[in-house]
């Protein structure tokens, strides 16, 4: 009866781990032990035999120790795999951060896209209106004219205004920064998929995340937040520099790589090449471009309202006949046809995206150089070139077209067409 009682003792011990099913982020998990027994102060019955009490001491040792290294493994097992449930809670709320950053730039950027459509009509109105007050302000209407003063000075007060205005305009320029957010809005939301589909994948054997997989994720929203900043003034980026850089929005994380005996395929070789000196090449040039042609209209725009501003002040001088009337009219026309130039086509929105293609295209060279410098196997080669093929709109097997690119003799730029077809 002793024995008995002693073997029921062993198998509640054991049986408080038990696996228990719960729902967690849409997943099924099986958990440990919630509350250990405290063993050591359960009441024994006393055995008579030295034998029975020696077995019964070294089973609840073993079991004692059991118990403590379970307590101290915050982990689950899932489908026979062990998961460390704190790495995935802080991949849960790395992918919650990364939706809230997508929803603020979302906003953000509507915003300032009403700002480029607004700023742009009311700058416009506002020099059309003082263009005609400088040139009804000549009318004359006999000995009397009570009006010149007022449309003069009403003229003059405009044109400051819409020089202020557009200074400032040029300085933030709100068609590039409505462009940074919607790309931010995009990446951020591709952050949070990624996420979101590798922790689905824990049902399989394809994925365990590890602390390495929760600081890639954290730097991948650092990198984001640093690329496209939410700040306006200050943290803005340049929007007039010397030359234009393709944007980073991935960071710079060191990679396990592996030796591998084998050289680099000849066409990711040839692919490589022609990215970086033709297709990156282009947008880098002309956004280069658009930056001096952006950046003559930004001053000249103000400084046409400007001269209209001077012009509607000197109205009425003798000595200077019809000219300040002239300068007046015109300054406000020219300014009005340059501010559209500027923010109607959206020059700021076309440097950034340019800016953004050189980027995509440099992380696509960063995948292929790391790839290239890993030991796969054919199954994974294959996947990479799908995905390759897929970003640049191209079938898999136009890869094979850069192959010729691969000698050094043979220069990137001579590749006919791009890389890219998407766009």
């Amino acid at each position: 009866m002793a024995t008995l009682q002693a073997h029921n003792l062993l198998l509640s011990s054991s049986s408080s781990s038990s696996v228990i099913a719960s729902k967690k982020h849409g997943l099924r998990f099986k958990a440990g032990i919630s509350k250990p027994l405290n063993i050591k102060n359960k009441a024994l019955p006393s055995l008579s035999k030295v034998g029975i009490r020696e077995t019964m001491s070294s089973s609840i040792s073993n079991n004692i120790s059991i118990i403590n290294k379970l307590e101290t493994t915050p982990a689950i097992t899932i489908d026979d795999k062990e998961v460390d449930m704190l790495v995935v809670s802080k991949l849960y709320a790395i992918a919650e951060v990364a939706a809230d950053r997508a929803e603020m730039h979302e906003i953000i950027g509507e915003q300032r896209n009403n700002w480029n459509t607004l700023l742009l009509n009311s700058i416009n109105s506002i020099n059309l209106i003082a263009s005609i007050m400088a040139g009804l302000s000549t009318i004359s209407m006999g000995d009397q004219s009570p009006h010149f003063l007022a449309f003069k000075l009403s003229s003059a007060l405009l044109f400051i205004a819409a020089t202020g205005m557009m200074l400032i305009v040029n300085k933030i320029q709100p068609s590039q920064l409505a462009e940074e957010q919607r790309n931010a809005t995009r990446l951020f939301k591709q952050l949070e998929r990624s996420i979101h589909t590798s922790l689905d994948q824990l049902k399989s054997s394809t994925f365990t995340p590890t602390e390495m997989d929760v600081e890639e994720a954290m730097e991948k929203v650092l990198a984001l937040d640093k690329a496209y900043p939410l700040p306006l003034l200050p943290g803005m980026l340049e929007k007039f520099p010397k030359n234009i850089e393709p944007t980073v929005w991935w960071p710079k994380l060191q990679t396990r790589r592996r030796s591998s005996s084998s050289a680099q395929d000849g066409k990711m070789r040839g692919l490589l090449k022609v990215l970086k000196e033709k297709d990156e090449e282009q947008y880098v040039w002309h956004g280069n471009l658009f930056v001096k042609i952006n950046k003559c209209l930004a001053i000249s725009g103000p400084l046409l309202a400007g001269l209209g501003a001077v012009g509607a002040g000197l109205i009425g001088t003798p000595a200077l006949g019809q000219w300040p009337v002239l300068l007046g009219v015109m300054g406000g026309v020219l300014a009005t046809m340059i501010n559209t130039l500027e923010h109607g086509f959206q020059i700021g929105m076309l440097i950034e995206m340019f800016r953004n293609c050189a980027g995509f295209y440099r992380k696509l060279e960063m995948e292929i150089t790391e790839f290239n410098s890993e030991e796969s196997c054919q199954e994974d080669i294959e996947m990479f070139e799908m995905n390759i093929a897929l970003q640049l709109g191209r079938r898999v097997s136009e890869l094979e077209d850069f192959a010729s690119c691969a000698s050094p003799s043979v220069k990137g730029a001579e590749f006919e067409g791009f890389a890219g077809k998407l766009f």
